[in-house]
């Protein structure tokens, strides 16, 4: 295992690095298994090995995860972009939806499942965004919006096509009113980077849809997106979050990795036992 740090915690990592290695020695394993890199030399040098690493987890900024996906040839397993949304239906319960967008932004507003974007159906923006409004910006929130929202809300600051693909990482929330909740479901299968999104609504038919239709490793109803992680997901340690399609997904522990093989015991068995006009059929049936 090779692990690289950030710069500016060099020196818990050497710690944490000589702890592991102690614990490794204690159990009799070889202590060198364990690597630290601690120069960006020593990892420009390391997305070359290609022949010798079968995994490489970035976790950081989004420039570092990208420069990292772009300069190597090993398998990379991460993501570089956390735009996620929270969609609030027609249906949704006010209330319960506001405490939900204030979790979802404000606890960790820096974190990669914070939502960046909310989408709000036209039938309950009236009613929904000044409340939401006036929670958010009690809250810090600095606000977004498209011409719908800014006709609802004042004082607020237009909104640009660059918002609605921007992952803040900060106390910064758009808003955007959608007529329908296919609007909603196209806006964010355009914008999203296959995160965590999630609906607000009473109606179960339209979360249903949602969560069928919308492209993304995690989609929730009537929940924070905060809880796309793996140690919420019940994973233990998470090792990294991938937005991928195909598997691993999204959050993901140490049995994520885990790879297997396929061991098959035989007594002199040939395929052709098992083909033409005699042929032996396949049981396909747990032996053990």
């Amino acid at each position: 295992v090779i692990l690289k740090g950030g710069k500016e915690a060099v020196h818990s990592c050497q710690a944490l690095i000589t702890a592991i290695r102690s614990g490794l020695e204690q159990a009799g394993l070889n202590p060198d298994a364990v690597q630290l890199l601690t120069t960006r030399e020593e990892t420009r040098a390391l997305l070359a090995l290609d022949g010798y690493i079968d995994l490489i987890i970035p976790r950081g900024s989004n420039s570092f995860v990208q420069f990292v996906q772009d300069n190597t040839r090993i398998p990379v397993l991460g993501h570089a972009d956390g735009i996620c949304h929270l969609y609030v239906d027609t249906a949704a319960d006010i209330e319960k939806t506001v405490s939900i967008a204030i979790d979802a932004k404000v606890g960790y507003p820096s974190a990669c499942n914070a939502i960046e974007t909310l989408l709000v159906h036209q039938a309950i923006a009236p009613q929904f965004l000044p409340v939401a409004a006036q929670a958010l910006r009690q809250q810090g929130v600095e606000l977004r919006g498209d011409s719908a929202t800014q006709a609802i809300v004042s004082n607020i600051i237009p909104a640009t096509e660059e918002d609605w693909a921007t992952e803040y990482s900060d106390l910064v929330l758009s808003i955007k009113v959608v007529e329908s909740l296919t609007e909603a479901i196209t806006h964010i299968n355009t914008y999203g980077s296959r995160h965590t999104d999630a609906i607000a609504t009473e109606d179960l038919q339209a979360a249903e849809t949602f969560r069928n239709q919308v492209n993304a490793a995690g989609v929730y109803h009537n929940c924070s997106t905060r809880f796309a992680d793996g140690f919420r997901y019940g994973f233990g340690a998470e090792v990294g979050i991938s937005t991928q399609t195909m598997p691993p997904r999204g959050p993901v522990g140490l049995e994520g990795l885990v790879t297997y093989k396929y061991h098959l015991i035989g007594d002199g068995h040939v395929v052709a036992t098992y083909s033409g006009a005699n042929a032996k059929p396949f049981t396909h049936r747990d032996l053990l």
